[in-house]
């Protein structure tokens, strides 16, 4: 166990101590902050254009349609023809020039028309349609003998209530966020696999090709030497995310005050149409609705599951990384043993994403969840919705389970591959190492 202790630290510390970890753990950060920096720049000097829309109603009806905003401003113009109309735009520089003819609701609703220079935003276009669709609406209804006060006075708004047998309340938002924090899990722990498994592969081939591994295992029972190499490169990945964190939160904050670019606040295009959604009170209620629901998830629960099932699934694909490279000889030679490796990882994905949000509890989901190469996912997607604590328990001793065993048949492969030199390993060879 003592050995454990030393594989751990020497492993940890040659990882913080490389160059290249050392570097891309402090460029990370600076990448993804002028990135954002970036964005939030262009976003702004986007949002401080100011747009000028003249419009040419022959109809009349549109007069108090259109309403200024922030960034866009409304002319109109009378007793023109459309070719004045289009040389007063384009002589003022202006956004575009919309016409709409005169005649009858069914003429003038195919017969608008927006003329500019370039090639307008999709949103501006989107938000001139649904204003005009709605004032044709009004006056078809009116033309009708409709009062258009009493129609919007009948209009209801149903929401079903979601409650289970024991009184515990539910809705669309919940399941809504129910299904982020277990999408998001799932890939957290995807990205941390694919980045750090790779880096354990290499951290063996490396050694192999070196020859520093036959020293080492003269001393050290390749099963310590795994668990070593697989709990030191994890430390070392933290260790790495902890900075990442901590650096982004102090430069974001130098950005904002030096200069005054708030990166939490990069808008789009698309702003006026969300500032417009959100002054809708069915919106408001469905925002003041999820934070309620955010209340009632079992953060507990989550947050557990999460460390647990995220360590467990890490360490079980981290073996198998760790058999993989020693296997081989180089990097080019790997790609024949990863496709078995990420294909279950894959598939707890999918069914994660098209079998959990349509039946969390039902027989596929439930199975998968079991899986111990499919659980850290799938189970982390079930257990907002409610999954009763014996069965999480269950799945984590699965879980565990698969993993010492598969640490012990990894290490048999490390064993023999480690000292294997100028061979290209296959399947075959693999299971010949399993039985010496």
């Amino acid at each position: 166990m003592n050995h454990l202790y030393l594989i751990i630290k020497r492993e940890y510390l040659t990882k913080i101590k490389n160059k290249s970890f050392i570097i891309m753990t402090f460029l990370s950060p600076l990448i993804m902050i002028a990135l954002i920096s970036v964005v939030a720049y262009l976003s702004q000097l986007n949002n401080d254009k100011k747009r000028t829309i003249s419009i040419l109603d022959e109809s009349g009806l549109f007069s108090e349609t259109f309403k200024n905003t922030d960034n866009t401003k409304y002319n109109y113009i009378s007793n023109s023809t459309v070719r004045e109309a289009k040389a007063f735009v384009k002589e003022k520089e202006q956004y575009g020039l919309l016409y709409i003819s005169n005649g009858d609701l069914e003429t003038v609703s195919k017969s608008v028309k927006f003329y500019s220079e370039d090639s307008p935003s999709l949103t501006i276009m989107s938000g001139l349609e649904n204003k005009i669709e709605r004032k044709l609406r009004e006056e078809k209804l009116i033309s009708n003998g409709l009062d258009i006060k009493q129609i919007e006075n009948s209009r209801v708004n149903v929401s079903v209530a979601q409650e289970s047998f024991e009184g515990q309340k539910s809705s669309k938002i919940d399941n809504i966020l129910k299904l982020a924090f277990g999408g998001i899990a799932g890939y957290l722990l995807f990205m941390f696999i694919i980045i750090y498994g790779n880096m354990i592969m290499r951290s063996v081939i490396e050694e192999k090709t070196s020859r520093i591994i036959e020293v080492i295992i003269s001393s050290v029972k390749p099963i310590q030497l795994m668990m070593g190499k697989i709990i030191g490169t994890s430390l070392a990945g933290v260790t790495q995310f902890a900075i990442w964190i901590i650096l982004l939160g102090v430069l974001s904050t130098i950005l904002s005050i030096v200069f005054n670019i708030d990166l939490m606040s990069v808008q789009t295009p698309q702003q006026e149409v969300v500032k417009q959604a959100m002054d809708n009170p069915v919106l408001q209620d469905e925002i003041t609705l999820a934070l309620q629901s955010f209340q009632n998830l079992p953060l507990a629960n989550l947050i557990i599951a999460f460390l647990l099932f995220f360590i467990g699934g890490y360490l079980l694909y981290s073996s198998l990384y760790a058999a993989v490279g020693a296997a081989v000889d180089n990097e080019t030679d790997t790609q024949q043993f990863m496709l078995p490796i990420l294909m279950p990882l894959i598939l707890a994905v999918y069914v994660g994403v098209f079998t959990v949000i349509d039946d969390p509890h039902g027989t596929v989901s439930t199975i998968f969840s079991f899986v111990p190469f499919t659980s850290p996912v799938v189970m982390l997607m079930r257990i907002p919705f409610g999954v009763p604590i014996w069965q999480q328990i269950v799945s984590l001793i699965i879980l565990i389970g698969t993993f010492t065993s598969t640490v012990w048949f990894a290490a048999k492969i490390y064993r023999v591959g480690i000292l294997m030199y100028g061979k290209k390993a296959s399947y075959k060879e693999l299971f010949k190492w399993l039985k010496y």
